[in-house]
């Protein structure tokens, strides 16, 4: 009897998961949607505080601190690509230092100073320049003071964002037992959820509060931002005693430098054409036990393995040889590899080429936040008498192009290519990310002739000279690409999210949102290249990136963005016929050891 409260003891508990205190996590009373709810609570409040700031950002910085439309577009691209490359430091400080629990706490709170800061410089007449003089147009640029105190403020939330953001998702699943069916299937619809209430935060942030910003100002709409994260991080932290906690596991970011690192010592050794000179602790352990069991013929199918083992050397291998003079006992990772190890960056670095291409959809993406918003400004935004759409607002066309592609794609294009292309998941990962990139092609085609129209009614109603006058054009001229870039996005960001979750070693699943992420700040950072690069070189005579767009040409920008995708379409397209998934790949390998070695059965 005295063994009753045990046994239903340790059915109740998880192996790999532990409570607030330390303890083994008791299933029936930690994790599950209870807990992932207080997650996506926060989740949301971050999306609405970032893109409540970012997407309205660029008329703030060209109409109250008096910027130029280049410099303001850049400040912005900087601003984004930097909160999601702070993924992968916010990844790495969770996966090694502090865990995903106080990863987002601590960078919640991080995020919520950067605003209030931001709040503040909204109120504080001195953090902003004056008024333009009403009687002849002149405007005082922001000073470096002001400009000091607004970076602090934006960069503050971009470290934020990027530590919060690296570790919701990742704490989340942590909620749901994966040796659980009902749970492993309750983690699946979390996701869906996930992508839902970042949806649903993006479109909050570009309709309330993108007008309260235009119509009530920018501390009542920033002053929101501020609360709506100090309110998800008490959410969050409320669910503390309900957390299932996972123990650190170490970044992979570790993992690959080290790799690369003792290649790099050894490079002047050769690989070896026999896989036992080569470090791996699997396979130690699997010819002990082979040599428990060896028979006649044995040695046979153990160079048959090799063999297949060893088919296409790497300089990476490099990493996993024994060097005679270090003993393995005295070895460190930065000096000797597992083979194992190496592998698992090789897989990485088979990656490259898909996340290299994918950089310049963002890229475009990123317009959609500056110039188009510019763009808008320019036109005609009624709808009736009465009400005006904020400029920032039209992205609500490209967030609604999102949600309404997921099920059209779901409903309608699955089932289609099932029966063409015999696939039950309808289209694979690279060909989601390519229908993406080819719907990004579109979207500045139809930018470029939306902006070449838009030029004309302004030199037809004499208009050149003058941007302050609203043009006698309907801003809905600017849907389609909006919508485009959108069900460009759907493809695109749900493609890669498949293809590197699917690819990446199953030791280094950390590493696949980070990697996912970075293409975005990337795409936001080349975005930023571009304009500087095409404002240096056109800035003295026809201007492309005017402060004043009805004087530049805005449409060669678009123009060169269509190029420089279909180019990009072209390595796409390439590196991924090139490409073998790696279940595939696996199961070829698989299917040729079982008919070369017998034992393998």
């Amino acid at each position: 009897m005295a063994t009753l409260p045990e046994t239903k003891q340790e059915a109740e508990t998880l192996p790999d998961a532990w409570d607030y205190k330390g303890r083994a996590a008791v299933k029936s009373s930690s994790g599950g949607w209870a807990s992932a709810a207080m997650i996506l609570g926060v989740e949301a409040c971050e999306r609405l505080t970032t893109l409540g700031i970012a997407v309205n950002l660029l008329t703030y910085l060209t109409g109250t601190m008096h910027l130029g439309n280049a410099f303001s577009a850049n400040t912005v691209t900087n601003f984004l690509g930097t909160s999601f490359m702070l993924c992968l430091l916010g990844g790495f400080i969770a996966d090694t230092y502090l865990g995903r629990y106080l990863t987002i706490g601590i960078f919640a709170a991080v995020q919520a100073t950067g605003v209030t800061i931001l709040t503040i410089s909204t109120i504080i007449p001195t953090l902003r320049p004056p008024k333009c003089a009403a009687a002849t147009g002149s405007c005082i640029p922001a000073s470096g003071k002001q400009l000091l105190i607004l970076y602090l403020a934006l960069y503050l939330t971009a470290l934020g964002t990027g530590g919060l953001k690296s570790s919701v998702s990742g704490f989340g699943s942590d909620q749901f037992d994966e040796s659980d069916k009902k749970e492993k299937k309750q983690m699946m619809k979390f996701f869906n959820w996930f992508f839902f209430f970042i949806s649903l935060g993006a479109l909050a942030a570009v309709t309330v509060l993108v007008y309260i910003q235009d119509n009530l100002g920018r501390e009542w709409g920033y002053g929101i931002c501020a609360c709506a994260i100090l309110v998800g991080l008490v959410v969050f932290l409320s669910g503390t005693k309900r957390y299932r906690f996972k123990k650190l596991v170490g970044s992979p970011l570790t993992q690959i430098a080290s790799v690369c690192v003792a290649a790099w010592r050894k490079r002047d050794f050769e690989v070896p054409s026999d896989s036992s000179l080569l470090f791996d602790i699997d396979d130690v352990m699997k010819i002990m036990a082979f040599f428990r069991k060896k028979d006649v013929g044995s040695e046979d199918k153990k160079k048959k393995k090799k063999k297949k083992k060893l088919k296409g050397q790497f300089f990476l291998d490099k990493a996993a040889i024994r060097d005679p003079q270090v003993p393995i006992t005295a070895a460190n990772k930065w000096y000797l590899s597992t083979l194992t190890d190496v592998e698992e960056v090789k897989l990485v670095i088979r990656m490259v080429p898909t996340w290299a291409t994918t950089v310049l959809f963002w890229t475009v993406y990123a317009q959609m936040t500056t110039f188009s918003v510019s763009q808008a400004t320019t036109m005609d935004r009624h709808i009736g008498e009465s009400f005006q759409i904020p400029a920032a607002s039209l992205t609500v066309f490209f967030v609604s192009s999102i949600l309404l592609t997921v099920p059209i794609y779901d409903r309608i294009i699955v089932p289609i290519c099932r029966k063409i292309l015999k696939n039950p998941q309808g289209l694979t990962p690279l060909q989601r990310i390519g229908v993406g990139l080819v719907l990004s092609i579109f979207a500045m085609v139809a930018a470029a002739l939306t902006e070449i129209k838009r030029l004309r009614v302004a030199q037809t109603h004499g208009r050149t000279a003058d941007e302050s006058s609203v043009l006698p054009l309907s801003v809905f001229w600017l849907v389609p690409q909006f919508v485009l870039v959108g069900s460009g996005e759907a493809f695109t960001y749900i493609g890669q999210l498949d293809f590197f979750l699917r690819e990446c070693p199953k030791g280094m699943k950390t590493m696949s949102t980070g990697l996912f992420l970075s293409t975005l700040s990337l795409g936001f950072f080349v975005s930023s290249i571009l304009v500087s690069i095409v404002h240096k070189v056109t800035g003295k005579n026809k201007p492309w990136l005017a402060d004043n767009l009805n004087q530049g040409r805005l449409y060669n920008f678009y123009w060169l963005l269509a190029v420089l995708s279909v180019l990009n379409l072209g390595v796409f397209l390439v590196s991924a016929k090139w490409y073998v998934y790696k279940e595939k790949r696996l199961a070829e390998e698989g299917i040729e050891m079982e008919e070369n070695d017998p034992s393998c059965h």
